[in-house]
């Protein structure tokens, strides 16, 4: 998929996604550059590197806007707060390593997050077993340390991780703003799923473009 591609896809989700909507809610839930954090769920190699069983095309294509996001926070000094899915050996993995046949591993090299994000130059890194980053994490007392009341959820999958976080966050009264052309998975359908029930019940629905305009205090 080419940029100009991924544009018009997302045009496309834009549309589908507008009886989702409710009147109101962007009025309601603004975003503010100084209460807002920016997640990145599992860009890891486990899902990029082509290499990896788990790997899918979708995970590269939305790269670039992630790391549009990541730039424009870490330029705007705002929270960044990466999740690497990892298992230790001496963990038990539940109920998911049966439901996948395996998880990702602490040792194995592609479970960090890819390099292009310069995720150890500032920020949070935290490491997850579950599906949503807040599970067994201190993802909720960092963002509350920062003062960060709302999130914008960008990486992987759409909707597993990505959706569980999202529903997370918003259970913690965490207003969400979920990047759908920054986010990603392996199946449109499911992608539209996460994203219209997310629209409906749990999230503002954003464009990167929009995001970065907000970031440069343009509402």
């Amino acid at each position: 998929m080419t940029a100009t591609s991924l544009e018009e896809k997302t045009d496309e989700r834009l549309r589908q996604l507008r009886p989702y909507a409710r009147p109101g809610r962007r009025e309601r839930f603004p975003f503010i550059n100084e209460r807002t954090a920016l997640l990145v769920i599992d860009m890891q190699g486990y899902f990029l590197d082509p290499s990896s069983h788990a790997s899918f095309p979708e995970a590269e294509e939305i790269m670039e806007n992630v790391i549009s996001l990541v730039d424009s926070f870490r330029s705007s000094q705002r929270p960044i707060v990466f999740t690497r899915h990892a298992v230790r050996s001496d963990e038990d993995p539940g109920i998911m390593v049966d439901w996948w046949g395996d998880v990702p591993a602490e040792k194995d090299p592609l479970s960090q997050i890819d390099a292009r994000l310069g995720p150890g130059e500032d920020g949070e890194t935290i490491r997850k077993t579950r599906y949503s980053a807040f599970m067994g994490t201190e993802l909720e007392g960092i963002l509350r340390e920062q003062r960060a009341d709302k999130v914008v959820i960008s990486g992987v999958m759409t909707h597993l991780c990505c959706e569980s976080t999202a529903r997370d966050a918003f259970m913690r009264d965490l207003e969400v703003f979920f990047v759908i052309d920054a986010t990603a998975t392996d199946h449109e359908d499911l992608h539209m799923g996460s994203l219209r029930a997310l629209a409906d019940g749990f999230a503002i629905m954003v464009t990167t473009k929009e995001v970065l305009s907000w970031m440069k205090g343009r509402q």
